[in-house]
């Protein structure tokens, strides 16, 4: 059962419906040119920038705590790390809040609650895949109604006014559409449930909704004939189902001769990152992450279209424009994981990026597909594990260069002492390394002695959800990223009827705490995309005390090292905002100001704990506010936003 709350504050009743804008194209209803935060990553472009400039190189030093909002109360149990990103439309904020992501309205100005719909979702939220889903809601406004769109942990799409969060009776079956009716691999007797959700907002473009799909994670999946991720588009009215589109193909359509088994049984191939479109193309632009299995696809050989790449498909139809596969057979989890990034550049070309875990930016003109600079076919190292198919050559980008590590070698160990450079080469005896990023996973107990395989860039990335921002005054990306190795090693999981899974006891090797690899550990990257040069870099953070007191590094002098977190960043026209994020030893409570052309420090900013939502900006009433949801410390997550005395 699904419960709303009638208003809290007579205020939302006031609040006036936006006028439909023919710069949103998206049909938002504003943009962020009218100093709004419409969309999870600002708008359909996926570009995280706001042209707002009232906080700048000159006072963003001054800022300071305006209001905060506690999740504290909102779930049956504390929410202590918050991904979502608000949105802010008219200078009210949507988002969700508490353990079982609650939509709230808030005021923009105050945090005042405005209203609250409650999801009760008993066992359908018990065993969902992904019980903190959503990472933020959807809005959509054509002038005459507006509305807040979401799913929730329970892959159940809501659509509520957005001036009272009571469900539109018009909208399915009151208000909701049931997402697990009509999933493919989804009626498995052992589980009352499918393994399907969603772990980013629905997408809305020209009167469609557009829904992703999720699936457990940790690369053990509890079943080879895991749920399919088919992509589906609704009606942004009525929730009619108008299409879907087929991330793994059926028999007859195309990429299902790339299947040469699997097909029939295999599932995932979702997209769990969040979508991007170009309304007036009419394309909506998918990442498509890997199939079941993760790091084991003897169950699906072949290259496995549509996995691990991008597809192009039509608005109204869910037709099929063009696609690119990154990864072929997709054995490292190194799926897509963020919203392809659309732009108009200086240059005159008009593109669509997508930023990887692999570290590369795959880039096309996004009417065609082509590439705007070669991505050629190369031959790669082929592994030994049973039952596995192996591709003999994986697409490589030319431009731009990769912004993180790739690939492990004894050349990339931590060397500041003798003493350092032996200890680690002792702890990585007994694994096999990766000359090439695309060296395979190994069995956990290989009859030649070895533990597994170590693989850099991790199956986290590189980069991640957390996304870039795209500057379409300059046409500069600016790429969060990190450099932290992984074990791939390959055992049976008793629990399974897959043959192997990944994961099984064997922890990535450490000198008394102590990363192995070279710093930096997480860094940001600005590319020049007009041309595809690199243009400068900088660490995501300082060193943390842990690397510098200790005693194997007593007199060393010791680089700005960062920490394995990809920052969360946030664009505006004059400041690249920098935060370091949650998830490793040594994250803290900073929120950078930087100049966007030369990557030099301008502010620190201090944060009540880590960041953990994405940062984003807005303006209303003549103010700017900065916000984020920020927590792990302990205490339930809050919603911080930060204004100019």
């Amino acid at each position: 059962m699904i419960t709303t709350k009638r208003l809290i504050s007579s205020f939302i009743l006031c609040v006036s419906i936006l006028a439909f804008s023919s710069t949103a194209w998206s049909q938002q209803g504003t943009s962020v040119y009218e100093g709004d935060w419409p969309s999870w990553a600002a708008d359909s472009s996926g570009n995280r920038y706001s042209p707002l400039d009232q906080i700048n190189a000159e006072n963003v030093g001054d800022l300071e705590i305006a209001w905060t909002f506690s999740t504290a109360g909102f779930g049956p149990s504390t929410d202590f790390v918050n991904p979502s990103t608000p949105l802010e439309v008219g200078g009210v904020l949507y988002a969700n809040v508490g353990s079982t992501r609650n939509v709230v309205a808030l005021d923009a100005t105050s945090g005042q609650v405005l209203w609250m719909f409650r999801y009760q979702e008993g066992a359908r939220f018990d065993e969902a895949p992904r019980k903190g889903a959503g990472r933020g809601v959807a809005f959509y406004s054509n002038g005459e109604k507006s509305r807040v769109l979401d799913v929730s942990p329970g892959y159940q799409l809501v659509s509520l006014d957005a001036a009272t969060g009571i469900p539109d009776p018009n909208f399915g079956n009151n208000g909701i559409v049931d997402l697990y009716v009509g999933v493919r691999n989804g009626d498995d007797p052992r589980y009352p449930y499918p393994d399907i959700g969603i772990s980013a907002p629905p997408f809305i473009m020209n009167d469609v909704i557009v829904v992703g799909a999720a699936h457990r994670t940790g690369g053990r999946p509890r079943s080879k004939f895991n749920t399919k991720g088919d992509i589906r588009g609704f009606d942004v009215h009525t929730g009619e189902l108008l299409w879907t589109f087929h991330t793994i193909p059926a028999r007859g359509e195309v990429g299902f001769e790339s299947w040469l088994t699997g097909n029939d049984i295999t599932g995932n191939s979702g997209v769990w990152a969040a979508i991007s479109g170009d309304p007036e193309l009419g394309h909506v632009y998918l990442s498509v992450e890997d199939p079941t299995g993760d790091y084991y696809g003897g169950d699906r050989h072949g290259d496995n279209l549509f996995s691990s790449g991008i597809v192009a498909v039509d608005i109204k139809t869910g037709e099929r424009q063009w696609h690119n596969q990154f990864i072929h057979h997709d054995i490292w989890d190194w799926d897509v994981p963020s919203p392809a990034i659309i732009a108009d550049l200086p240059n005159g070309r008009k593109i669509v990026m997508s930023v990887t875990k692999q570290a590369w930016v795959y880039t096309f003109d996004r009417l065609t597909g082509e590439p705007i600079w070669p991505i050629v076919e190369r031959p790669v190292p082929q592994g030994d594990v049973p039952g596995e198919w192996y591709s003999p050559t994986q697409p490589f980008p030319t431009r731009p260069a990769p912004f993180d590590r790739q690939g492990f070698t004894e050349a990339d160990l931590i060397d500041w002492t003798p003493e350092i450079r032996a200890l680690a080469l002792e702890a990585i005896a007994g694994f096999r390394l990766s000359p090439s990023i695309y060296t395979p996973p190994s069995l956990a107990e290989d009859p030649d002695g070895t533990t597994g395989l170590l693989s850099l860039p991790s199956s986290t990335g590189g980069s991640n959800w957390e996304s870039s921002a795209m500057d379409p005054e300059t046409g500069i990306l600016y790429v969060p990223s990190r450099t932290q190795l992984q074990v791939l090693a390959l055992g049976k999981n008793p629990e399974s009827d897959i043959d192997l899974s990944q994961g099984f006891g064997v922890r990535v090797p450490r000198i008394e705490g102590l990363e192995i690899v070279k710093p930096p550990y997480g860094r940001v990257t600005a590319i020049d995309m007009n041309s595809g040069d690199h243009l400068w870099w900088i660490p995501n953070a300082d060193t943390p005390e842990r690397i510098t007191n200790h005693p194997l590094l007593e007199g060393v002098d010791l680089p700005r090292t960062g920490i394995p977190t990809r920052a969360g960043i946030l664009l505006t026209k004059t400041l690249l905002f920098v935060a370091e994020g949650t998830g490793a030893a040594g994250a803290s409570p900073i929120f950078r100001a930087v100049n966007k052309q030369t990557g030099d420090i301008i502010a620190e900013i201090d944060l009540p704990e880590n960041q953990t939502g994405h940062p984003f900006t807005y303006e209303h009433d003549g103010k700017q506010y900065v916000a984020m949801f920020v927590g792990g410390g302990g205490s339930a997550a809050e919603l911080v936003a930060y204004a100019l005395p």
